[in-house]
């Protein structure tokens, strides 16, 4: 079939674009780019398509550089499309955002485009990726231990957001996350064509394109695999790209299938979600089949780290055996800065040093916050409060007396004492808790039979009298020396409150 029309069918196939749609097109001045447009120009008037030129100087190959620029400009003009030309520092970008010129150059280019496509009112970005680029994509994922999704190459249409693209801005360093953009979709109609056919092409109809040097340097990985790995591997099978292009054909299928099973599951094990840390059910995600207990994980991280591309093997198998194993209190390292921790029924993956806090009244200072008796004071964590009563034994009922568990307590008001305080735990505290038949046990301890997370027990309420005695480990249980008897004539009511 005709270079033409494999790029008309595969348009149709992938529904690429819809008639009458504006698409941009990237155009370097390269031979695929200047193929590219030249295709679409030949079927616009047919499909039909309106076409809008994008070109991006990235500052970085010097008066190489300007002259593509120049090039696209008029190559625009004499073809009667329209144009936009634009430049910006990637080196620069690079420096300041501490990442490799490629990915600097990568981001600013599709940000670029981005930019053109609201502004020409597009929803399409078409760009000239080719055969031999799906071979050394899928190559690259494959050496540095991706999952499915990389493994299965590019697509002929991906949703701008899926790039993971940090800035849709990146003349400033800022703008709206790629996600949060009108649905742009990029598209690469050269997807199943060759780069021989591509050069055979541009000599074919006359075009001159433009060279860039800088794919001979094979200081860039991509260009090491180009020159150096698929030449190398083609002595022992010279159908290896087509080998390639077909595994990750039957991968992407997959993926498809997997994907769909990754939604349900998801549904089901994630117990709560946020964008600094999203939470498991930790027996359920431990029903799961391996393949969807790796897909969780790297879901949980895609969502967590939006502009991250590549997760690392290692990472996840690592959190997968940890979390078959591991106890309450184990952490595992993830990509950038995240950690996983298993609680006790449940497992997060957050930010480093994020808190999980609940909406409790716990204390979040290590000084003691002094209590007025009978009063009413403004904790910490508003809205709330704790508020106090003095009342005599006979105007208790006896309902509040066995009311013994939670944010609500009827104590001895001569074991509490006129100035108790509220702090956080100690090491060495002890207490009697109620219903222990006056056994002591260690604070620590009891946080710890009562499964109360470790984040939550440095900052949980301790009510203790003048001679520093736990009278209430608030929320859970009062002290055993502090509870209402026969011989008590005065009772302390305390009610934390939200305001």
């Amino acid at each position: 079939m005709a270079l033409v029309a494999r790029v008309r069918y595969a348009i149709q196939r992938h529904r690429l674009a819809m008639p009458g749609e504006t698409i941009v097109v990237g155009v370097s001045g390269g031979p695929d780019s200047l193929c590219l447009l030249h295709v679409l120009r030949r079927l616009a008037p047919d499909l039909p398509l309106n076409l809008h030129v994008a070109h991006l100087n990235h500052l970085m190959r010097g008066e190489d550089a300007h002259a593509d620029a120049t090039f696209v400009a008029e190559l625009a003009a004499e073809w009667g499309l329209p144009a936009t030309i634009e430049a910006v520092d990637v080196p620069a970008l690079a420096r300041a955002h501490k990442m490799a010129p490629e990915e600097a150059a990568r981001r600013a280019r599709y940000a670029f485009l981005a930019r053109v496509s609201q502004r020409v009112m597009a929803r399409t970005i078409a760009v000239a990726h080719n055969a031999d680029d799906q071979t050394e994509s899928v190559l690259m994922h494959w050496l540095r231990g991706s999952g499915l999704a990389g493994l299965r190459g590019m697509l002929p249409a991906t949703p701008l957001a899926d790039l993971r693209l940090e800035f849709t801005d990146w003349r400033s360093g800022a703008g709206q996350p790629a996600d949060t953009l009108p649905s742009l979709t990029l598209v690469r109609p050269l997807l199943t064509v060759s780069r021989a056919e591509i050069e055979a092409y541009c000599t074919q109809h006359k075009l001159q394109p433009r060279f860039d040097r800088s794919n001979l340097d094979t200081t860039y990985f991509r260009n090491r695999l180009r020159h150096e790995l698929i030449p190398y591997l083609e002595t022992y099978n010279t159908n290896i790209q087509e080998v390639l292009r077909r595994s990750a054909s039957v991968v992407a299928a997959e993926f498809e299938l997997l994907r769909d099973q990754l939604d349900v599951a998801w549904q089901r094990v994630v117990c709560a979600e946020s964008d600094q840390a999203i939470t498991f059910d930790l027996m359920d995600w431990r029903a799961l089949p391996l393949a969807l207990r790796r897909s969780t994980l790297r879901e949980a991280i895609h969502r967590l780290r939006r502009a991250l591309r590549n997760i690392d093997f290692v990472h996840v198998e690592n959190a997968v055996e940890i979390l078959a194993e591991g106890v309450t209190g184990t952490q595992a390292t993830l990509p950038q800065g995240l950690i996983l921790t298993i609680g006790y029924d449940t497992f997060m993956v957050a930010d480093e040093g994020y808190r999980d806090w609940p909406d409790l009244p716990l204390l979040l200072t290590e000084h003691c916050v002094p209590i007025s008796v009978p009063g009413r004071i403004q904790l910490q964590r508003p809205p709330w409060m704790l508020e106090t009563e003095v009342l005599p034994r006979s105007a208790v009922p006896d309902e509040d007396l066995a009311y013994a568990w939670g944010w609500q307590a009827c104590l001895d008001a001569a074991v509490v004492g006129p100035a108790p305080v509220l702090r956080t735990r100690r090491p060495g505290d002890r207490f009697w808790p109620l219903g222990l038949g006056g056994h002591s046990k260690r604070v620590n301890e009891f946080m710890i039979n009562e499964k109360i997370p470790a984040s939550w027990r440095a900052h949980i309420p301790l009510l203790v009298n003048q001679e520093d005695q736990i009278v209430w480990l608030c929320g859970w249980r009062p002290d055993e020396r502090a509870r209402v008897t026969e011989n008590t004539q005065q009772v302390v009511r305390l009610r934390f409150e939200r305001g």
